[in-house]
């Protein structure tokens, strides 16, 4: 993965992403006359959201032009992935990166900077990005599908880099016997659980699968699964096999991973 491109310095006023270019409020945080954070609203900020949420980052409030809390991790995991400090406000810094990296209207994922579909030269299928709570899927060709939000292991209980393999498929009514089995409730595991084993065949003790907790998207929150929102699980359970392979990383700069790509 290439290092991150510097957003950091001085962003220019005038914003050229079609998303981004038509809001005053914007302008404002372009040339560094105003951040966006506690109590903003507005348009420009409802663009930002959307943005956010089809780059696959987690927003359980939506777009709804409001910074609140999930507005706030949004933009963290974001400066995560820009290499930027990770403060949840919206800054020059952060509003370039958006531009350089934003798909264009009506598109998801984003132009530049994903993940390489190979983890120490193997293919992968999906590759995790543990910092910044992002999936991302790739068909078996090595082309981005899509890319979703998840929620991983917190600090006490985390989720453990390396390769991994899909060891089991579970369907709905085998997921929700799981659930009532290991932790007295059917849907703690949400739709679908994807069984998880290190490359070598050692149990891992994680596992991909759905939540009835979608607000806690986003964090770490979890003793050490991968958790998402159940339509993107389901996605996810119909896209791989028995065997994939899944690479989980803290950061899209893991030296394991390949060459980064770029689309558009």
């Amino acid at each position: 993965m290439e290092p991150p491109a510097d957003f950091a310095s001085p962003a220019a006023s005038a914003l050229e992403h079609p998303r981004f270019a038509s809001s005053p409020q914007l302008a404002d945080v372009a040339s560094g006359a105003t951040v966006l954070g506690t109590g903003s609203k507005g348009d420009g900020l409802r663009a930002v959201q959307g943005a956010l949420l089809d780059m696959g980052f987690a927003l359980y409030g939506g777009a709804d032009g409001r910074y609140g809390p999930d507005t706030a991790r949004a933009l963290r995991n974001f400066q995560v992935h820009a290499g930027l400090r990770s403060s949840g406000v919206l800054d020059a810094a952060t509003l370039k990166a958006l531009e350089a990296l934003a798909p264009a209207p009506g598109s998801r994922g984003q132009s530049r900077a994903l993940p390489s579909p190979f983890y120490s030269g193997q293919p992968v299928r999906v590759v995790i990005a543990l910092r910044e709570h992002r999936t991302f899927l790739f068909d078996p060709q090595g082309q981005l599908v899509d890319i979703f939000p998840n929620a991983v292991g917190t600090a006490a209980t985390p989720t453990h880099p390396g390769l991994k393999v899909v060891r089991a498929k579970l369907d709905q009514v085998a997921t929700e016997d799981a659930g009532a089995r290991l932790w007295n409730d059917r849907h703690v595991f949400g739709a679908r659980l994807l069984d998880l084993s290190w490359a070598d065949g050692r149990r891992s003790g994680e596992e991909l699968h759905g939540t009835s907790a979608p607000a806690l998207l986003g964090g770490d929150v979890s003793h050490g699964c991968i958790r998402h929102a159940n339509e993107d699980i389901l996605v996810l359970h119909d896209a791989l096999a028995v065997g994939d392979r899944i690479a989980v990383v803290e950061t899209l700069q893991d030296p394991h991973l390949g060459v980064p790509i770029t689309v558009g």
